[in-house]
């Protein structure tokens, strides 16, 4: 991330323009590292986030909406009661360091006085600093006095710089073209570790543009010249232009682009890792439960030998005396003879009767299994279809329909209310086809209700043999063509378990489709169907979400 000394004083340029004469009328801080200010710049009112994350430090304009705590955090309790209502002198860099420097009129009843919140942004080590007259007010990360502690940072303490680097400054045009003249070999490297507040890729785009001539003079140029060409990568964001990055208008539009794409696509993952740990989790729990019981009922499994062990001893009691170890009496039942263990110590009549026991022991432990196997299977079969619906969840709505189900089966842990706004039911997966409208359930429960929702003569599928979601063509009276009908079961094998090959998918009208009582949510029976054999779709691009 090119977040060095050369980007930001671009970026402190923007903010300048843009922010200077504003009013600061709210502050929040929506989790530990970042805050906003919403700012009224005369015209029109902005968003300004300031971030100190490792990942996504940075200052930059945006429009998102994120919850915030109900109860403020210290340092933003801190900065309300300083920065309220304040004046926005100027935005600038502090030299040609990472840092930049937020000049504040701040003015009360009684006083009136200019502050200073300055914002590192310096990866690991960024932070922000509210001081006044140099002495430092409070920080967003405070350190000690301790003798290991090289920067104090603390209320009271007079705000100072980080320890420099070993490099020299560009501002410096004479200790530049020093420095620069034993630059050979990879120059862009060269730059990075002997020139100040230069990453990587600023290094490589000043060594790409050089034509020749003066080579400490284009450094020099390129760092302190005001060209922007914003744009955006798969990986980074730039000042300049750059092969195959997306333009933007301004610095600060690059940035919030690039940052809201990574922190959607990390708390995508996060909530994906989190759903499927909770799924997995349920589907071990489910199988060790149904192994126990196959492994109980395996044991149990000779309750008719020993019902006819019983049988036959007390058939043959005449023959028996007290003391045998075993007999071999004839089985009528099947015309061969049966070897019986007896128990020396028991009468004939007693070892009959402990066979009979131990025959009714089982047959009760059978009963029992019975409708518990039942209910783990049905148990096992919910899991597996959550754990199949979190695999092919392809975004973030996917995935808070799944977690609203998991809360609901208590899979998951419910979390503390933190906000006292009412969520948003999440929409139904929503297609289109030759002018029918396609609908897809994102997850169990929404299967259920887009069965229930539907009229009878509309088109349910579902794969066979396979978890995948609940799929409906509202008809509207019309007949439904093959390429429709097509098309919404290869959307039904695309949001399935299935791993390739050719994947059967049942058809019928909703009206054959019917819920048995109790069953789990997503469980239904169907009747009068049809099958229609699907190859899995290779490009995903063929079903755009009308909802995504």
């Amino acid at each position: 991330m090119p977040q060095d000394a050369f980007t930001l004083r671009i970026n402190a340029l923007e903010l300048n323009a843009a922010l200077s004469g504003g009013r600061i009328n709210r502050i929040n801080q929506p989790s530990r590292e970042e805050l906003s200010f919403i700012i009224y710049t005369g015209t029109h009112t902005v968003k300004l986030v300031l971030n100190t994350n490792a990942r996504d430090c940075g200052a930059y304009f945006t429009e998102d909406e994120r919850e915030n705590p109900l109860v403020a955090p210290g340092f933003c309790m801190l900065l309300r009661k300083h920065l309220q209502s304040a004046e926005i002198l100027e935005v600038s860099t502090l030299g040609f360091e990472r840092i930049l420097c937020f000049k504040l009129l701040c003015t009360s009843d009684f006083s009136s006085c200019e502050r200073v919140l300055y914002a590192e942004i310096m990866g690991k080590y960024s932070n922000l600093i509210l001081t006044e007259k140099g002495v430092v007010l409070g920080a967003l990360k405070m350190t000690s006095l301790d003798e290991n502690c090289k920067r104090a940072i603390l209320a009271g303490v007079k705000y100072t710089l980080p320890a420099p680097q070993d490099k020299v400054n560009p501002l410096d045009f004479a200790a530049l073209q020093t420095v620069l003249k034993e630059a050979d070999g990879d120059r862009a490297r060269f730059l990075f570790t002997h020139v100040a507040g230069l990453a990587p890729s600023t290094a490589e785009m000043i060594v790409s543009s050089y034509k020749g001539g003066d080579f400490a003079k284009h450094v020099y140029d390129f760092i302190f010249s005001n060209e922007c060409e914003p744009c955006v990568t798969q990986t980074d964001f730039f000042a300049r232009k750059v092969e195959g990055g997306i333009p933007f208008p301004t610095l600060s539009a690059a940035q919030t682009y690039f940052y809201t794409k990574r922190r959607a696509e990390a708390q995508f993952a996060q909530l994906k890792r989190k759903l499927e740990s909770a799924a997995s989790t349920a589907v071990k729990k489910h199988e060790k439960r149904l192994a126990l019981i196959l492994e109980r009922k395996t044991a149990a499994s000779g309750a008719e030998e020993n019902r006819v062990k019983g049988e036959l001893l007390t058939a043959n009691l005449y023959r028996l005396e007290k003391g045998m170890k075993s007999c071999v009496l004839d089985n009528y039942y099947d015309g061969t003879e049966l070897k019986i263990t007896l128990d020396p110590l028991l009468t004939p009549n007693e070892n009959a009767q402990q066979y009979y026991k131990k025959y009714r022991k089982q047959k009760r432990t059978l009963e029992a299994l019975e409708p518990q196997e039942r209910e783990v299977k049905q148990e096992l079969d919910y899991a597996e279809s959550l754990l199949a619906a979190v695999e092919v969840s392809a975004s973030m709505d996917d995935l808070r329909s799944l977690e609203e189900e998991m809360l609901a089966a208590e899979l998951l842990r419910a979390p503390q209310e933190k906000s006292r706004k009412k969520k948003a039911e999440i929409p139904y997966r929503t297609f289109e086809k030759n002018g029918f409208r396609i609908f897809a359930g994102r997850n169990n429960l929404q299967n259920d209700r887009l069965v229930k929702s539907s009229a009878e003569n509309d088109i349910w599928l579902h794969t066979q043999k396979y978890h995948s979601c609940h799929v409906v063509i509202k008809t509207e009276g019309k007949k439904v063509p093959d390429e429709v009908l097509l098309y919404a079961a290869e959307i039904c094998v695309k949001f399935s378990s299935s791993k390739g090959g050719r994947v059967p998918v049942d058809y019928c009208p909703v009206k054959f489709v019917k819920k048995p009582p109790k069953a789990k949510a997503g469980f239904v029976v169907y009747t009068d169907y049809k099958t229609v054999l699907v190859d899995p779709p290779e490009d995903s691009t063929l079903f755009p979400d009308k909802n995504a």
